[in-house]
């Protein structure tokens, strides 16, 4: 099937209400990854660059599957600006953003919810196909994580128990659904968006995890 066709207004809106949530996505990873670097005793330097690698990886890993090259972070100031100034931010007031452990937990679903949607959004936008446009969407949002954890040497968080890579799918099904249905994109992301951070929040709230192996 083909993307649907949406008036130029509608376009327009679009990109407006994408490159705001895409700002604030970058934000709110930049200051988890930030957190991630300080409480691994790196120096400021180590906070700056795993908060820019946190909050742009996964719209990089986006644009180059999509062929989008360079990559939108990588040309627009805004991009590279915001997790410097978070990262210092972080940086310098971190013992007080530590102590907000449920507000961090909050802005990373956030995060997610608002890189799965835009990434699956903009893969439409360039004529993805639906099912490929979801998957760069689930991507967008899981690949600025894995690449801070595996800066730190850890195993990903979304390999883990925690149920984030399956909330980040369901928001992009409902963009691509949405899409589908000649549905104003805007109000679309942001319904798909409120679906991935609820989904997060509960699972986190629940203690929701994914299935292991039996020992």
């Amino acid at each position: 099937m083909s993307v649907a066709v949406y008036p130029e207004d509608h376009r327009a809106t679009l990109a407006r209400v994408l490159v705001v949530l895409d700002l604030i996505g970058v934000a709110v990873f930049a200051a988890s990854g930030a957190l991630a670097a300080v409480h691994a005793r790196l120096d400021v330097f180590g906070v700056v660059v795993l908060a820019t690698v946190t909050a742009l990886g996964g719209g990089i890993i986006r644009d180059v599957l999509l062929g989008i090259t360079p990559p939108t972070t990588l040309r627009q100031w805004p991009y590279l600006l915001t997790p410097l100034v978070v990262a210092l931010i972080v940086f310098r007031f971190h013992p007080t953003v530590a102590r907000l452990r449920r507000a961090v937990q909050l802005a990373d679903a956030l995060g997610l919810a608002l890189f799965a949607t835009t990434g699956t959004a903009v893969g439409l936008s360039v004529g993805a196909p639906a099912v490929t446009a979801a998957l760069i969407g689930v991507i967008t949002g899981i690949g600025g994580g894995v690449l801070r954890d595996v800066l730190l040497n850890e195993v990903p968080l979304v390999l883990r128990r925690e149920i984030y890579a399956l909330a980040a799918a369901a928001g992009a099904a409902v963009v691509v659904v949405g899409d589908r249905l000649g549905l104003p994109p805007g109000p679309v992301t942001l319904v798909g968006a409120a679906l991935v951070a609820g989904l997060r929040v509960l699972a986190l709230w629940r203690r929701w995890n994914a299935p292991l192996p039996r020992s």
